[in-house]
This record gives structure tokens, C-alpha cells and sequence, in this order.
């Protein structure tokens, strides 16, 4: 986690330089940078939570809330959720039917669908 969290400040402050006219003065590295804490925030949150079934709804919600940030928080949601599971498939070695529901959750959110979709019953309010 913390090796993605390097990858996507990196490019961040890579694509920050680029002069981008919709986005002058540095709005997309803070929406980046925002999306990218909307991420640690809600895997930290499903840490927290340990509740079983959970797992597609903090993906669905850490997605939108990065997203709802702008097109800055919308790429690092992206950059996040693909490099997490593509490090899963290969060191956990999870099946690809759970990271194709993982990524069915992840656009989900990005989309500005609400997460309380995929929320498992008797999850704590405080989520």
C-alpha cells in the first residue's frame, strides 16, 4: 500500500508540471492528491471495520469520493484501485472473479453511483 501511495504522488507531481489549461495553478495535483487520501481513507476504514462482505462497498466508496473531487481525483482513484489489484492477483493470488467484482465495485463509485449499493447489512453507521 504504502509503495502505491509513492507511485501516485510521484506521478501526481509528474503530471502537475505538465501545462494543462482546464487545470491551471495546480487544481488536478490537489484533486489527485485529495482522491489519493479519499482512498487511504477508506481502506483504513475497512481495516477498522473487519467486517465480513464489506469489502466491495469501501471500494465502491473510496472511488466516489475521490471522484466526486474532479478529474484530478477520478485519475488517482483509477491509478489506486488497478495497481491494488493488480499487486492482489499476483501476490495474494486471489481468483480473477474477485478482482472483476473488485473493479465492478471501483467504477461503481467512480461513476457517481451511490456506494450504499454493495453495503453488507448491519455494517456500523460510523461507515
Amino acid at each position: 500500500m504504502k509503495l502505491c501511495v509513492c507511485f501516485v504522488l510521484l506521478s501526481i507531481i509528474a503530471c502537475a508540471s505538465a501545462e494543462n489549461p482546464l487545470y491551471r495553478g495546480g487544481k488536478f495535483a490537489w484533486d489527485a492528491i485529495g482522491g489519493a487520501w479519499d482512498m487511504y481513507r477508506a481502506y483504513r476504514d475497512m481495516r477498522e471495520a473487519n467486517y465480513k462482505g464489506a469489502d466491495k462497498y469501501f471500494h465502491a466508496r473510496g472511488n466516489y469520493d475521490a471522484a466526486q473531487r474532479g478529474p484530478g481525483g477520478a485519475w488517482a482513484a483509477t491509478v489506486i484501485s488497478n495497481a491494488r489489484e493488480k499487486w492482489q492477483s499476483q501476490v495474494s493470488g486471489r481468483g480473477a472473479e474477485d478482482t472483476r467484482a473488485d473493479q465492478e465495485a471501483n467504477a461503481w463509485g467512480r461513476s457517481g453511483r451511490d456506494p450504499n449499493h454493495y453495503r453488507p447489512a448491519g455494517l456500523p453507521s460510523k461507515y
